[in-house]
C-alpha cells in the first residue's frame, strides 16, 4: 500500500492552489520549488533523512520569505515522511501544525490537503474508524464547495475501505458507488480503478454474494498482474476467499498459491525498503538531536542577551507588587471589622432561618399525619359500610348506587393517598419495606378495586403472570401496588370500548434468590403524541385530548417515577397516538423461603396439615371509634370470627387479663391509654397473643413504633378486605 499512497500524494501535487504569498521575489520562488522538487525526489528513493532535512530547510525559508504556502507544504511533508517510517506521532503533530497553517491561511485546497493528510496517518481500527471518516468528510465537503478542487474520488474510496475494514459493508456501498460516478466523470491514473473494483470484490464478500466478488475481482486482475503487485497480492486473497465460501477448494487454494508468491516477491522487495527505513530512523534521530542542541543553544544565547533588562523588569514589577500589597493590607486591615460583622449578622440570619424551616418541616409533618388520620378514619366508615352493604342481599335493589358510592369513596382515598405520598417523598419520609405477601393476592385486589371503572368504560382487564415467578413473596407490597394501581388506572381512564393488559414476565433468576420481572402495562386506548411523552412524568401533568374528559391531578406518574426509583428501577414509555401505550418497568421479586403452609379461602381460619376450619376464633377490637369498630365487628362476622369491643387502650389491658383471645386488633391513637402503650403493658404479662395494628396513621416511623411496643403486624386503614383477612390469617396460624 506504501506504492499507492505515493501515487495519490503525487495526484494532490496536482491540485490546482490559489495563495497569496507576501515579500516573494524571482529567486527566493525559484527556490522553493527545487527545494520542493528535491522532497518528493528522496521519498520515492527511500531517503527519508534527506526528504525531513529539506522540509525543514523549506519551512525556515519559508517563514523568512513570509510563504504561508511553502510553510504549509513543508509540515505536510514532515508529516508524510514520518508516515512512511510508522512514526505515527510525530504524522499526527506535524499534519495537525500543517492544518492550523492551512486554516490560517484559509486556502480550502490546502485545508482539504491537510485533512486528507490526517485521515491517512490513522490506522483503521474499530476504535478510531469514525474519526479518520469524520476527516475525509471534512475533505469531501470542501471539494463540494471548492470549484477548483477535484471530485473526491480518493476520500470516498478510502471511507468505504473504512467501513469494510471494521464489518459495516452495508455502509460503504454509497460512498463505493459514489466513487465509480466521480471516474466516470473525471478521468483518474489506472490505479483508482484497479483499487476501486478490489475494494467493491471485498465488498460482495462482505456481503455474501461470492459469485458477483469472483467476477468483479478477475475482471481488473489481468491490469494488476502486469504492473502491480500489491493489488495482485489483494485480489489473489479475496478470490481465494470468494471461492472459499462458495466451497471450491481447488480453486481457493490455487489463489493462495499465487498470492504467497506475490507475497514473496513483495516481502523482497520491501526488505530494502525497510533497511532504507531503519536507516533514514537512525538518522533522522541524529538529525533531530542536532537540531535541538541548535535551538537549544539559540535559546541560551537569547536568554543571555535578555538577561539585564528582564532582571531590571523583574525588579520593577516586584517593587509594584510589594507597594500594590502595602495598599491592599491597608484597606483590608480598614474593613476586616465591618466584614467581620457583616458575616455575623449574616450567619445570625442563617441560623435563625434553619432553625424556622426545621420547625415548618416538624409541623407540616405533623399536619399530614393529622390529615391523613382524620380523613382516613371517616373514609374507612364509608368503605367497609359500602362494602358491608353490597353484600347484604336485601339490598340487591341497590347494588348499582352503592357500587358507586364505593367507588366515589376510593376515588377520594386514592386522591388523598396520592397528595399525602407526594408530600413525604418530597421530604424522603417513604423507605422500603419488607413484608411477606402473595403476588396472586396483590394482583386480584387491584383487579377487583377496579371492576365498577372497567364496567363504566366498557373496557377489559387480562392478567397474564410468568407461572416460574413464585406466589410467595418478601418486600413492599404497598409501593408495588402503588405503582401498578396508577399505571392500570391512567390505562382504563384513557380507553373506552378497550383492553387492558397486565403481564408479569420472568427474565433472570439470581443466585441470591431474586426473580428478575418485567412488569407491562399496556392499552388500545388514545395513545400518548410523541411531544408530550416526556411533560406526562411532571407533576399535575396530563394528555389533553377533545375527545375525553378526565377525572385526577395528574400525580399518579410522578408518583410511579419516585417509586421505581426507590427501588433502583425506571419506567420505560412506547406510545402511539390511537393505538394505545405501554409502561414498562423491571423489579427485583425475592421469594419467600420460610413461608408456612397456610391457606386462605374465603377469609376462613385452615390448619397447616389438615386444612380444617378452624372453629370459635376469638378477636379482640380496640378501636375508640364506633364506626370503625361496627364496620370492623360486621366484616368479621361475615367469616363466622367471634369479635369482642374495647372503646380504649385501659379496657383492652383488662380484657386481656380477664380472657383468652386469639388475635387482638389494636387501633394506635386513642384516648386515655394508647395502642402503643397498651400494646407494651400486655406484653408484659401476654408473650404469645398475635397483636396487629389497625391504623389510619401513615407515617414515617409508624411500621418501626408499632413492632418495638411488641405488635406482630401493621393493617393501614382502610384496607382491601383479602389483603385484611390474609394479615389475620396469617398471625392466626402463629
Amino acid at each position: 500500500m506504501r506504492y499507492y499512497r505515493l501515487l495519490l500524494y503525487t495526484l494532490l501535487l496536482l491540485i490546482p492552489l490559489k495563495i497569496h504569498t507576501q515579500n516573494e521575489n524571482k529567486i527566493s520562488l525559484d527556490s522553493f520549488k527545487k527545494l520542493r522538487k528535491q522532497i518528493k525526489t528522496y521519498q520515492y528513493q527511500y531517503n527519508y533523512s534527506e526528504a525531513i532535512k529539506n522540509s525543514s530547510s523549506l519551512i525556515e525559508e519559508a517563514k523568512k520569505n513570509n510563504n504561508d504556502f511553502y510553510e504549509f507544504y513543508g509540515l505536510i511533508e514532515l508529516g508524510f515522511v514520518h508516515h512512511l517510517i510508522n512514526d505515527s506521532i510525530k504524522a499526527k503533530t506535524y499534519t495537525e501544525s500543517a492544518l492550523e497553517k492551512a486554516i490560517e491561511t484559509k486556502a480550502d485546497t490546502l485545508i482539504l490537503w491537510a485533512y486528507n493528510d490526517l485521515a491517512n496517518v490513522q490506522k483503521v481500527t474499530k476504535s478510531n474508524y469514525t474519526k479518520m471518516i469524520g476527516y475525509y468528510q471534512k475533505a469531501i465537503d470542501i471539494s463540494n464547495n471548492t470549484p477548483e478542487a477535484s471530485l473526491p474520488v480518493a476520500e470516498h474510496m478510502n471511507i468505504g475501505n473504512a467501513y469494510i475494514t471494521v464489518e459495516q459493508p452495508e455502509k460503504a456501498y454509497y460512498y463505493l458507488k459514489k466513487a465509480k460516478d466521480y471516474l466516470n466523470q473525471e478521468k483518474r491514473h489506472e490505479l483508482f480503478y484497479l483499487n476501486l473494483n478490489i475494494l467493491f470484490g471485498r465488498y460482495y464478500n462482505a456481503i455474501g454474494d461470492y459469485k458477483k466478488a469472483i467476477q468483479t475481482l478477475e475482471t481488473s486482475l489481468s491490469l494488476a498482474e502486469e504492473k502491480y503487485l500489491n493489488q495482485t497480492s489483494s485480489s489473489y486473497k479475496y478470490l481465494a476467499i470468494a471461492y472459499e465460501k462458495l466451497k471450491k477448494p481447488s480453486k481457493a487454494n490455487k489463489y493462495l498459491r499465487l498470492q504467497q508468491a506475490v507475497d514473496l516477491k513483495l516481502h523482497n522487495l520491501e526488505k530494502d525498503v525497510l533497511l532504507a527505513e531503519t536507516s533514514a530512523k537512525f538518522e533522522i534521530d541524529l538529525y533531530e538531536k542536532e537540531i535541538d542542541a541548535i535551538n537549544m543553544e539559540k535559546i541560551n544565547s537569547q536568554k543571555l542577551a535578555k538577561k539585564s533588562t528582564t532582571f531590571t523588569r523583574i525588579l520593577s514589577f516586584l517593587s509594584l507588587i510589594l507597594l500594590a500589597g502595602l495598599i491592599a493590607i491597608f484597606v483590608l486591615a480598614k474593613n476586616r471589622k465591618k466584614y467581620i460583622n457583616q458575616l455575623s449578622y449574616k450567619n445570625e440570619e442563617l441560623t435563625h432561618a434553619k432553625n424556622k424551616a426545621e420547625q415548618l418541616s416538624k409541623l407540616k409533618t405533623k399536619f399530614f399525619s393529622t390529615v391523613s388520620h382524620e380523613i382516613r378514619t371517616p373514609l374507612y366508615g364509608v368503605i367497609g359500610l359500602s362494602s358491608i352493604l353490597l353484600d347484604d342481599k336485601k339490598l340487591e335493589s341497590h347494588k348499582e348506587d352503592l357500587t358507586s358510592l364505593k367507588f366515589s369513596a376510593d376515588y377520594l382515598l386514592a386522591l388523598i393517598n396520592d397528595v399525602l405520598m407526594l408530600s413525604k417523598m418530597e421530604s424522603n419520609g417513604v423507605k422500603l419495606e419488607k413484608t411477606p405477601y402473595k403476588l396472586s393476592s396483590l394482583v386480584n385486589s387491584i383487579t377487583n378495586s377496579f371492576a365498577f371503572l372497567l364496567e363504566q368504560n366498557n373496557n377489559k382487564l387480562i392478567v397474564d403472570i410468568d407461572s416460574q415467578i413464585p406466589n410467595d413473596l418478601i418486600g413492599d407490597s404497598i409501593r408495588l401496588s402503588q405503582i401498578l394501581m396508577n399505571l392500570i388506572g391512567n390505562a382504563v381512564k384513557f380507553n373506552e370500548n378497550g383492553n387492558i393488559w397486565l403481564s408479569i414476565k420472568l427474565i433472570e433468576v439470581t443466585n441470591n434468590n431474586q426473580y428478575y420481572s418485567k412488569f407491562i402495562v399496556k392499552d388500545d386506548g388514545i395513545g400518548i403524541p410523541l411531544e408530550e411523552q416526556s411533560a406526562i412524568f411532571e407533576e399535575f401533568s396530563q394528555v389533553q385530548n377533545d375527545n375525553y374528559s378526565y377525572q385526577g391531578t395528574g400525580l399518579g406518574l410522578p408518583i410511579v417515577v419516585k417509586l421505581l426509583d426507590l427501588h433502583n428501577s425506571e419506567i420505560h414509555l412506547e406510545s402511539t397516538p390511537n393505538k394505545g401505550a405501554t409502561f414498562s418497568f423491571i423489579l427485583p421479586l425475592t421469594a419467600n423461603l420460610a413461608i408456612k403452609n397456610t391457606n386462605i379461602e374465603n377469609g376462613n381460619c385452615l390448619t397447616k396439615n389438615k386444612k380444617e376450619h378452624i372453629k370459635n376464633c376469638h378477636i379482640l377490637i380496640v378501636d375508640d371509634n364506633k364506626i370503625n369498630q361496627k364496620i370492623t365487628k360486621k366484616i368479621l362476622q361475615t367469616k363466622n370470627y367471634n369479635c369482642s369491643i374495647a372503646s380504649n387502650g385501659k379496657d383492652a389491658i383488662d380484657l386481656v387479663k380477664q380472657n383468652k383471645y386469639d388475635l387482638i386488633l389494636m387501633d394506635i391513637n386513642m384516648p386515655e391509654v394508647d395502642g402503643l402503650e397498651a400494646t407494651k403493658i400486655i406484653r408484659t404479662f401476654n408473650k404469645t397473643t398475635p397483636i396487629v395494628a389497625l391504623t389510619a396513621v401513615e407515617d414515617r416511623g409508624i411500621r418501626h413504633k408499632a413492632f418495638n411496643s411488641g405488635m406482630n403486624d401493621l393493617i393501614l386503614k382502610p384496607y382491601d378486605n383479602l389483603q385484611f383477612f390474609s394479615t389475620i390469617l396469617k398471625n392466626l396460624s402463629k
